[in-house]
């Protein structure tokens, strides 16, 4: 566990790694401290979760409710209202105010965080003794697929979403699509690793990065790895600031794939996988009937998972024939009750949502995006979606300046009632990020921050490979 504590400190944006980390329930403490531009409200569930609310003096009626991501197990969970303390002067200074809760579970929290969220909303009512005349969700990373879930299940409560880098594809498809790298994984790389049903997380993480760090090293192992990654359409991008690889540096991608797995990947899907299993009952995950030659015909990395195998002089038919006859994986049918609940998207929208993903975001993979915008469109919704893109690598990893262009830009849709299509194109809105000056155009790495051009780009993320979308 320590070690995926540190891999998380050490790659996401600061506000996303302290967190990428019931309805009803009677408020057990609060209390509330005045800093003269700011009133905080904070306080205790019964259930455990812990809410913070901040108003400012010149609040003009709207709320933002704030959804954090995943929590690992066993660290601090505190409560969240903002991803960002850059953003949060100047939503509070714009006289925005900003809420949010711990949950009152850590891991996959989906379960805990919709009734807490809600409760968070009830309780901004009741201590400061006004409702909010508009409220916008917003959230990232699973807080992005907490925020979806609140508009989906809870759609009387919200005026608009803003979900950023997140989970929007739904639990099932998520780990599904886990499933099937580590599958490769399992198979053509490590046969000791368990894939479901995992007995002990930590070494079994352990074996994984052994064995990916030892296949790193040969032109094989690089390959296999590679094909392992287009499964999940992993990009071959991923230190946030950096050049991206060109399009047939396939070499440098996998490098950057490599990077993905054993830093960040490799954690959720051989160790944090277990967790969701416990709450679950069991495991959801399935990979019966998945064609995998199919898959990789559509795969974004086809190109290079090609190339490396030639470099290799490995027969890419032989090791999809070893997955092909390999025995497959069946899922606990209470565990995929239980994911669908928690949760997956029937795209059914009654409020604006825009969305925001970077595009070499190798742990929530931008697919996402299109896996939702499926869902909605398949739901007669897609006039109130529109989804943005920044072009850079990371998870998360958005300026203070392209988040609230974003908000900006919401905000408009719902003052006006209509989308400014041409307000959202690249060149508009990141003039508008430039606008906001050099305060607000700075990404916060690991040596603090640097500034930083705002990246909205136009994009169009490719299919997700195993989509799952409820109908009702």
């Amino acid at each position: 566990m320590k070690r995926i504590n540190r891999v998380l400190r050490l790659l996401l944006p600061v506000a996303v790694a302290a967190a990428l980390l019931s309805l009803g329930l009677p408020v057990r403490a609060g209390t509330a401290a005045g800093s003269g531009a700011v009133t905080k409200y904070t306080g205790t569930f019964k259930d455990g979760a812990t809410y913070l609310i901040e108003v400012p003096a010149n609040w003009n009626g709207t709320l933002f409710l704030y959804s954090h991501g995943y929590v690992v197990p066993g660290t601090n969970n505190p409560a969240m209202d903002v991803g960002d303390p850059v953003t949060r002067g100047w939503m509070l200074g714009h006289g925005y105010a900003l809420a949010g809760s711990s949950y009152a579970t850590t891991g996959w929290a989906v379960q805990a965080a919709l009734p807490d969220q809600i409760h968070t909303l009830n309780v901004f009512n009741k201590l400061v003794g006004k409702k909010p005349t508009t409220t916008v969700a917003w959230g990232h990373s699973l807080g992005g697929m907490i925020t979806a879930g609140l508009i989906q299940q809870y759609p009387s409560r919200f005026s608009a979403a803003l979900p950023m880098c997140g989970v929007v594809s739904g639990g099932i498809a998520t780990w599904n699509t886990a499933l099937d790298a580590e599958f490769a994984f399992q198979q053509l790389v490590d046969p000791s690793v368990q894939v479901v049903h995992i007995t002990n997380p930590g070494a079994n993480l352990t074996n994984a990065l052994q064995a990916v760090q030892k296949a790193q090293k040969t032109a094989a192992g690089r390959a296999r790895i590679a094909l392992g990654a287009a499964f999940s359409d992993t990009p071959g991008w991923f230190t946030p600031l950096s050049a991206q690889p060109g399009p047939g540096d396939y070499a440098a991608q996998e490098a950057n794939q490599y990077l993905w797995d054993s830093q960040v990947d490799f954690p959720f899907v051989f160790a944090l996988r277990a967790q969701l299993e416990a709450v679950a009952g069991g495991n959801p995950s399935w990979n019966t009937g998945v064609n995998y030659f199919k898959d990789l015909l559509k795969s974004a990395n086809l190109k290079e998972v090609l190339w490396l195998y030639h470099k290799a002089g490995l027969d890419l038919d032989t090791d999809l024939a070893k997955l092909a006859a390999a025995a497959r994986i069946t899922a606990d049918p209470t565990a995929v009750t239980y994911l669908k609940k928690h949760i997956t998207y029937n795209g059914n929208l009654s409020i604006p949502v825009l969305t925001m993903h970077t595009i070499g975001d190798g742990l929530v993979v931008p697919e996402n995006e299109s896996a939702y915008a499926t869902a909605v469109a398949n739901a007669g919704k897609s006039a109130l979606l529109r989804q943005i893109f920044v072009d850079r690598a990371g998870h998360c990893a958005f300026t203070p300046a392209e988040t609230i262009t974003a908000v900006k830009a919401l905000l408009n849709r719902l003052s006006t009632g209509q989308w400014n299509d041409t307000g959202l194109t690249p060149a508009r809105m990141n003039a508008k990020a430039a606008a906001l000056g050099p305060k607000y155009n700075v990404f916060s790495g690991p040596s603090g921050p640097v500034a930083t051009p705002p990246g909205f780009l136009s994009y169009t993320p490719p299919p997700y490979l195993r989509p799952f979308n409820r109908k009702s």
